[in-house]
């Protein structure tokens, strides 16, 4: 019989296949204690699989004594007794040189004693405003894992609070098994206080250094804050240029109090080609491509060319577009981007021809961490043909973008939100009308169930024009809803304003509403389904004097790892806009492909 009467780290073998032989778990524990138990064991998992080596049942066997033991530990059991019998025989006590031809059972008994609970738990000193985990407390379960925890918040609250080389001094861990409880008494040594000293660069990277420090842009001298290191990897990685990203602080502070840091970089591809694909049965087929150039001049500035066919074996026309963009970052200030930006489209929609040129010229401007501010000016200049005519406009304009990003990920987020707005003033030139376009995009993300198995999506689009008359905007700076972007279910653009007589133009606002709900049921496979609602309206209050319609549907997502791929099929609601099932099938995340 093994006792475990001490504090130690569950390890954990992972052992192959077996119906070979039979093991089985004989333990009072109940609940979740006893999965805990189930997940832990190697030889449980070994025979559920098809193991047969006695080397390797005996190896899994023994270490199961530490992985059970931790797994106690875990739910606050410090007393328990294991016996793992082997045909009879203690797996412990048996030698990996002299092993049996054979295996035919094992039994894994577990009692695991009596549950402890905290009897002090202290951590000292605390940084200001500490926060310890709430069940690290007197009274409360003791779970081990409360302690590590504690420990990690109570470091990293010195560390904010710039004692970048504070660790655990000593600790105290008493189990009395007599009163069943366990006495934990943390000291924590913060260290002096820590100003950032020199960044330093390592690895293999073509970016010349003086560019590095300009983007990087570490605060010499200032007090050391955890959130600045960060800021200082997000900045790199926001060139694209580098592969990988690590910043290590120094083993030791200089003489003067100051850390150095020490960054290793390590060059993505100079070039890289990348493709994307997209199918709706009304909408058609959509292709794209880009290339892109890193590090062109040596200053982590790249350059991108981007190509779209769109609307191929579709009831619309096909449209294109060719756009090219550059970047430069740390360009007139060391948290500005510089981005000139050229594009030609062309537009064959339901409800308009269009021919587009725009050039602009902005800057991207780092406001946090997790937000991103754009302004710049551009010409634009449209040929169209629509209800009313033949027109062209010619417009000065001056975009501007805000957004912030507090999703887990971007790629499939399971939890967070997403907020992305722009505004497009457009003098006009040559008799053309001014205005001001608004679109807004926000989404919500919520996951419930075990292991979050359920995901909770929510979308809410705007879409505003003042200033000037829907009939005296360009059609493309239009709003229309139906299809993949907006409404699925719906044909594309099928919503718009009717002139009468068989004549239609888009709307001066938009508001567009989402939900989904998703399922996971395999590791990577999801099952979705949705409800789509869109407006468009005259005026430029979005919702005002609207027409509606809505669809809903099913679909099917497979995690690629960098997007989902996605099937989905859905019908129209309400609304006289549409008939009939829509299907689309597409790579990517869910994302707005309405002109917004």
């Amino acid at each position: 019989m093994f006792r475990g009467t001490m504090f130690v780290a569950a390890a954990l073998l992972y052992a192959g296949t077996s119906n070979a032989f039979e093991a089985t778990l004989e333990t009072t524990a109940e609940g979740e204690v006893k999965n805990r138990l189930e997940n832990a064991s190697a030889i449980l998992e070994a025979a559920k699989n098809d193991v047969t080596a006695p080397e390797e049942i005996i190896a899994a066997v023994q270490s199961d004594y530490r992985a059970l033991i931790g797994a106690l530990y875990r739910e606050g059991y410090y007393g328990p007794s294991i016996s793992i019998r082997v045909d009879g025989r203690e797996g412990a006590d048996m030698s990996l040189i002299s092993l049996p031809s054979t295996i035919n059972t094992v039994v894994i008994n577990v009692a695991p004693g009596p549950r402890f609970r905290f009897g002090s738990a202290t951590v000292a000193p605390l940084a200001p405003d500490t926060q310890l985990p709430e069940d690290f407390a007197s009274g409360e379960v003791a779970k081990s894992g409360l302690v590590g925890e504690a420990k990690d918040v109570a470091i990293a609250a010195w560390r904010q609070a710039s004692h970048a080389k504070s660790a655990l001094a000593d600790q105290q861990i008493i189990a009395d098994h007599n009163s069943q409880t366990l006495d934990v008494a943390l000291a924590i040594d913060p260290g002096p206080s820590v100003r950032f000293g020199r960044l330093k660069f390592a690895g293999d990277t073509r970016v010349r250094e003086d560019r590095l420090w300009r983007i990087a842009n570490l605060p010499t001298g200032s007090a050391y804050d955890p959130d600045t290191l960060d800021l200082v990897t997000k900045r790199l990685q926001k060139t694209g240029t580098f592969r990988s990203i690590t910043l290590r602080e120094a083993d030791a502070l200089n003489a003067d109090g100051t850390l150095d840091i020490t960054a290793t970089l390590v060059d993505e591809k100079k070039r890289r080609l990348g493709f994307g694909a997209e199918l709706s049965s009304l909408e058609g087929g959509t292709v794209s491509a880009y290339w892109m150039h890193r590090n062109l001049t040596k200053n982590a500035d790249r350059l991108r060319f981007d190509a779209e066919i769109g609307g191929l074996g579709g009831t619309t026309g096909v449209d294109y577009t060719l756009g090219a963009t550059y970047r430069r970052p740390a360009t007139i200030t060391r948290k500005t981007t510089l981005v000139l930006g050229a594009e030609i489209e062309h537009l064959d929609e339901p409800d308009f021809l269009s021919d587009r040129g725009e050039f602009t010229i902005s800057a991207d401007v780092e406001t946090s961490k997790n937000s991103t501010f754009s302004f710049g000016f551009g010409y634009r200049y449209s040929e169209v043909e629509d209800s009313l005519g033949s027109r062209s406009f010619s417009h000065v304009i001056f975009p501007i973008n805000g957004s912030r990003d507090g999703r887990d990920t971007a790629l499939n987020p399971k939890s967070g939100t997403y907020f992305n707005a722009d505004i497009l003033p457009f003098v006009g030139v040559s008799g053309s009308a001014s205005g001001v376009r608004l679109s807004a995009d926000g989404r919500g993300y919520l996951s419930f169930g075990d292991e979050d198995r359920f995901t909770l999506a929510g979308r809410l689009q705007l879409g505003s024009i003042s200033g000037a008359d829907y009939a005296e905007v360009p059609p493309d700076l239009l709003f229309y809803s139906g299809g993949g972007g907006t409404v699925r279910g719906q044909p594309y653009q099928s919503l718009d304003v009717d002139l009468g007589g068989g004549n239609a133009t888009g709307g001066s606002s938009f508001l567009g509403l989402s939900t989904e709900l998703r399922a996971l049921v395999t590791g990577k496979i999801s099952v979705v389904g949705f409800y789509d609602l869109g407006g468009i309206g005259t005026s430029a209050l979005p919702g005002d004097a609207a027409e509606w319609h809505s669809g809903a549907g099913l679909g099917l997502r497979y995690d690629t790892g960098f997007g989902p791929i996605r099937l989905d099929l859905a019908g129209p609601v309400t609304g006289d806009t549409g008939d009939g099932i829509q299907i689309y099938i597409g790579i990517g995340r869910w994302v707005s492909g309405v002109r917004v």
